[in-house]
């Protein structure tokens, strides 16, 4: 089973980060929602998260994926934040996924993870970074990074970490239960 981290800073996008969480679990992927500080994240609208672990203690296990949520200034925190952008490099180093929606594919920027690859994110959070063609697609995946653009797009984003993760037919199975047409 896959292991996913989803990192989650005060001012993060509530929408992005329980949609992500929830899905994948959903899907049988274990996920560990990590607090860059102690205590309860502040989300962007006021809402409470309690996240599973710290950052420090999440950071002594191995994932397969890292899910930046969006948001400000929750993105910007997490682009702030040595610990997550050694994390990133380290990441696509190992050859591993990296993948971030809305303000939060500017950490991965940050983080030289889109070097010379093709991206999407919240319009503007992007623009004239060298070495980044940026898509207006909802959804990209360019290798082992993928991008998405905002609160409208994080089911969609969620479920393309599903199937990039466990496969079309679980994506499948995922969506059908969300009954989503």
């Amino acid at each position: 089973m896959a292991k996913v981290l989803v990192p989650l800073a005060d001012g993060c996008e509530e929408l992005e980060a329980v949609t992500i969480i929830d899905l994948l679990r959903r899907a049988g992927i274990e996920v560990v929602s990590a607090g860059l500080n102690p205590g309860v994240v502040k989300a962007s609208r006021g809402v409470q998260l309690v996240p599973d672990l710290t950052l420090d203690r999440a950071l002594q296990d191995d994932y397969d994926m890292v899910v930046l949520p969006g948001g400000m200034p929750g993105a910007a925190h997490l682009k702030s934040d040595p610990r997550i952008l050694r994390l990133l490099k380290d990441m696509a180093a190992a050859g591993k996924y990296t993948a971030a929606i809305c303000a939060a594919p500017m950490v991965l920027a940050e983080a030289g993870v889109l070097d010379g690859r093709q991206a999407t994110s919240y319009p503007g959070f992007l623009d004239g970074l060298p070495g980044v063609t940026v898509s207006a697609a909802a959804v990209v995946r360019d290798g082992k990074v993928l991008t998405s653009r905002g609160p409208g797009t994080a089911m969609d984003f969620a479920l393309a970490l599903i199937e990039t993760l466990a496969g079309a037919d679980k994506r499948q199975q995922v969506e059908a239960a969300l009954v989503r047409s």
